[in-house]
């Protein structure tokens, strides 16, 4: 936990969940400069709050907080994560929750927004989403300012925000961050969403080959398969009965729909921090087995499953946060999914060789065995045993 000071006070902020390992800021030099910037520190005067404060993509709740303790703001987030932390920072500083209305990215946006302003997200695509989703909302009186570091700030950046806001200029660096301000063209001709996206797989991966897969904007490789969850469907367990099989990190759900198309029998859960990406994977198994048993669960990992509920976990984790490269989230599934899964239910994962994940597999299971490998990726299997 840290403490971020602002125009506006000092706020103890702190990331979801709570990791004393994590030394990783709830916060970065991007939201400090955004602050700055409508307290009219710096970049010219003071941005008046009122009406309708829209604040999308607030990584952690900083900027949520910080505003909220005087004037309510709407946050649209992507991420179960942010919502958490930023209810949880709320309380940690004695702000009101009321003061915070949270929407995820697939809610409706509020019908006027008269402050907008933008964290940039690490993906294009689903910033390109949300401006398609909030333009309408806004009208030539709208401020519109977004903020991030200069390595997410791009030239096709601008462009995005030249075409679906209107004409857009870019500050000065400053600790490595940079912010956006657009001016809204409301008279400006819209183009249309190109999202969500939906292709036909490739064939030669078992049960979903040639198959419709449907991605919203955000999810982990939206415009094709990922060489890792197409090895991972290559190497998928025959299972058959009534069991219950859980899609951990779902993405857009083919792993879990493939083990459903697998094994009839089966119940699947999809569980993902994204909402886009459990939308993508609702769509995604809807379309592929009709009346098919599944739930899709938003949480951190899986705290929303009860222990030993589970026969099969198939999961290939992310190791990036944002901009920031770390094992924490695997941990946490790999945890996880030790906990939910019943005495002789199985963790199967993929992942980049170099990661080592045998290693964690291995403290926390007992064993754990290499079913499948290439030079890049492998496919491994561990076993909760009994009395683990």
């Amino acid at each position: 936990m840290n403490r971020l000071t602002t125009s506006w006070g000092s706020f103890e902020l702190a990331r979801h969940p709570q990791d004393p390992r994590d030394t990783l800021r709830a916060w970065d030099a991007a939201d400090e400069y955004l602050l700055r910037r409508l307290h009219g520190e710096v970049e010219g005067p003071a941005v008046p709050l009122s009406g309708t404060v829209a604040v999308l993509g607030d990584r952690w709740g900083a900027l949520s907080v910080s505003l909220a303790a005087h004037h309510p703001v709407v946050q649209i987030t992507d991420s179960w994560l942010s919502q958490r932390a930023t209810l949880d920072n709320l309380a940690r500083n004695g702000v009101d929750p009321e003061t915070v209305r949270l929407l995820t990215s697939r809610d409706t946006p509020p019908e006027r927004i008269d402050v907008l302003l933008v964290r940039v997200p690490k993906t294009l695509s689903l910033l390109q989403d949300q401006l398609h989703r909030l333009a309408p909302a806004l009208h030539e009186g709208t401020v519109v300012l977004g903020t991030g570091m200069v390595r997410e700030i791009h030239t096709s950046t601008l462009r995005l925000f030249e075409r679906l806001i209107g004409p857009t200029r870019t500050s000065l660096a400053v600790k490595k961050a940079r912010l956006v301000s657009a001016v809204p063209a409301p008279q400006q001709a819209a183009e249309a969403n190109p999202w969500p996206m939906r292709y036909d797989l490739p064939e030669g991966i078992g049960p979903l080959s040639g198959r419709p897969v449907t991605n919203h904007a955000g999810v982990f490789c939206a415009d094709r398969l990922d060489v890792g969850t197409r090895f991972l469907l290559g190497h998928l367990p025959a299972r058959s009965g009534p069991e219950h099989v859980v899609d951990l990190g779902c993405g857009n759900g083919v792993v879990g729909t493939a083990a459903a198309l697998a094994n009839p029998g089966a119940r699947v859960t999809f569980a993902d921090e994204s909402f886009s990406a459990l939308a993508s994977a609702r769509a995604t198994f809807r379309e592929n087995v009709p009346g098919g048993e599944a739930e899709f669960v938003a949480g951190d990992a899986l705290s929303a499953l009860e222990d030993a509920s589970a026969d099969l976990v198939l999961t290939n984790p992310p190791f990036h946060s944002h901009q920031a490269t770390t094992d924490a989230t695997a941990r946490r599934m790999f945890a996880d999914a030790r906990r939910v899964l019943r005495p002789g239910g199985e963790l199967w994962v993929v992942g980049n060789r170099h990661l080592g994940y045998h290693v964690r597999l291995r403290r926390l299971f007992g064993s754990c065995e290499v079913v499948a490998g290439e030079p890049r990726f492998v496919v491994l299997r561990a076993v909760r045993r009994a009395g683990r």
